[in-house]
């Protein structure tokens, strides 16, 4: 059965706490497995969840601060140790070059694995089902997003309204049509599941072209309104902008993350996002799993 979920490896921000390591964040999409922007602890972390690195297909780091990427060196160290047979795919800011290669080779080891080194560059940038588009902080930055396309799912009374079974179905879903019947016809619109990962970033227009929509959306919200200056100084959000982004871009499920360790009391979090958002809302603990929400409802028409 396909498994759609993020694994919450490390909520902190720049300090770590007792109860919150530095970032970490693995997404199971069914066979694509991602692990976004591993700080410090994230292999240990992984241990924890009782997740491995065998599955992972990519690893996406949104910038070079050191909450999310010094996790980086263990990471791929185990991949090599543990021989993963398939090419895992690394991608950064171009721009971070520098500290990809010191990165990728901060210590001596067996390099058994095939990592694949993938730069990104330019306003906007896409590798099959994944974009990402550059956000506003202190050093270049990027967010990242996974849509997958819509498709169409049979209507067995349709399908018998129009006299349709056996390898007449098989015909329709490979070619769209079976004698005049046409795939529109006995089907509906199936839309496609999305996911954006959002991390340290200034409000702007690119915060909500990537969370336009998903159904989850991984966000920073690193201070509370009370510091909101300092803040915009530094190229973060507040709990209640990461609010008004899930409500302004029509998010379902709303994943806060990247707190500030000069607030103990998580719960202020999701006061202030709730105060701008009415959906769900999930204030990140270190190894929690959040469920991708299932797909809606299929539509008529095209």
């Amino acid at each position: 059965m396909a498994v759609r979920e993020l694994v919450l490896l490390g909520t902190a921000s720049q300090v770590p706490t007792r109860l919150r390591n530095h970032n970490g964040y693995l997404l199971r999409w069914d066979d694509e497995v991602i692990l976004f922007d591993p700080g410090e602890g994230t292999q240990r972390q992984m241990l924890m969840a009782g997740l491995a690195v065998s599955p992972l297909r990519r690893i996406c780091i949104t910038h070079f601060h050191g909450d999310h990427s010094l996790g980086l060196p263990g990471i791929l160290q185990r991949i090599s140790l543990d021989k993963v047979p398939h090419p895992v795919t690394v991608h950064y800011p171009a721009d971070g070059q520098e500290f990809y290669d010191r990165l990728r080779h901060a210590t001596s080891y067996w390099d058994n694995a095939s990592i694949v080194a993938s730069p990104i560059a330019g306003s906007s940038w896409n590798d099959g089902p994944l974009t990402a588009l550059p956000l506003r902080h202190s050093l270049p930055t990027y967010g990242y997003r996974l849509d997958e396309p819509s498709g169409r799912r049979m209507v067995p009374e349709l399908l018998a309204a129009h006299g349709i079974a056996g390898p007449a179905v098989g015909e329709l879903q490979r070619t769209g049509r079976a004698g005049d019947v046409t795939l529109e016809q006995v089907s509906v619109e199936r839309p496609g599941q999305s996911f954006a990962f959002i991390m340290d970033t200034g409000l702007c227009d690119n915060v909500f072209a990537l969370a336009a929509g998903v159904d989850l959306l991984v966000i920073e919200s690193t201070f509370l309104t009370e510091d909101a200056e300092m803040a915009a100084q530094v190229g973060h959000l507040t709990a209640a902008q990461a609010g008004r982004v899930a409500r302004e871009a029509g998010v379902r499920t709303l994943v806060l993350t990247h707190f500030s360790q000069r607030y103990p009391d998580p719960s202020r979090f999701l006061d202030e996002a709730r105060a701008e958002f009415d959906g769900d809302i999930v204030v990140g603990a270190d190894l929690e799993r959040v469920p991708v929400p299932p797909r809606r409802a299929a539509t008529a028409g095209g």
